[in-house]
This record gives C-alpha cells, sequence and structure tokens, in this order.
C-alpha cells in the first residue's frame, strides 16, 4: 500500500510523525478518510477518535480535541489541542471529569459556563470511548 506523510502533532507533544497508509480523522464534515495521494484539503477536527495506520502496524487509535487538519502534496498535517494514545488516558479522572461536566450542565448557571461544560462532557466521553476500544 502507498504511504503519505503524516504529522499528528498537539500543544504539548507529537503523538506522530512518519510514513502512514491511512488516516481518519473526525472533522466538522464527518469522519474523512486520507489516502495517498489525496487531494488538497483544509478542514475543521472535531473531538472524537483518530484513527492510523503506520506501515507493518495495527490501526493505532487517539482521543483528539479541537484542530485543524490540511492535506497537501502527499502530506498530512494534524493540529490539535490534545491527542492521547488508549494507554495515556487515566479512566478514573475521565469519569470524574464527566460527572463533573454533568453535574455544571444541570446547574446552567450561564451561557458560557454551560457551552463550557458539554465540551468538557464531550471530551471526557471521548477519552473513554478510545480507552475502551484500545484497550478491549
Amino acid at each position: 500500500m502507498e504511504t503519505f506523510l503524516v504529522h499528528i502533532l498537539a500543544a504539548d507533544k507529537t503523538l506522530y510523525e512518519g510514513p502512514c497508509e491511512s488516516l481518519t480523522i473526525p472533522t466538522s464534515d464527518g469522519e474523512q478518510g486520507i489516502l495517498a495521494h489525496h487531494s488538497s484539503m483544509i478542514a475543521a477536527v472535531r473531538p472524537g477518535t483518530l484513527r492510523y495506520r503506520v506501515p507493518g502496524q495495527d490501526v493505532q487509535l487517539a482521543a483528539v480535541s479541537p484542530g485543524m487538519v490540511k492535506v497537501e502534496s502527499n502530506e498530512v498535517l494534524v493540529l490539535v489541542d490534545s491527542a492521547e494514545r488508549p494507554e495515556e488516558i487515566d479512566e478514573a479522572r475521565a469519569r470524574r471529569e464527566a460527572d463533573e461536566a454533568r453535574e455544571a450542565i444541570l446547574q446552567k448557571k450561564s451561557r458560557q459556563e454551560y457551552q463550557l461544560a458539554q465540551a468538557t462532557l464531550a471530551r471526557a466521553l471521548n477519552r473513554l470511548r478510545v480507552k475502551a476500544r484500545g484497550m478491549g
């Protein structure tokens, strides 16, 4: 299978840089699959599960937060606030964050606090999904 170069960068670390056979990324338009020689594009990344296949390995998973993806000249750049592999996710902490966010949503003090709580809940639930998929 043909490969392309991918850079998956979070604000605090590089998740992966190197050859890639396929990449599936959650975008504002739904899941976007990328293979070698994909047409040029830029898209917003939404919180969800990013999947990528390195030559000779199984599909790798990561929980990603909002960001952007750029595809150009058989090279892909993924820039996100955070990216975590299943083994890096602290399940107990994610459950606590989800519970706290649910409580904050019930409190609904202001629109901004409500939206922040919704985003926190979505991130925590996504981390739990990726943890369960990657470890199961």
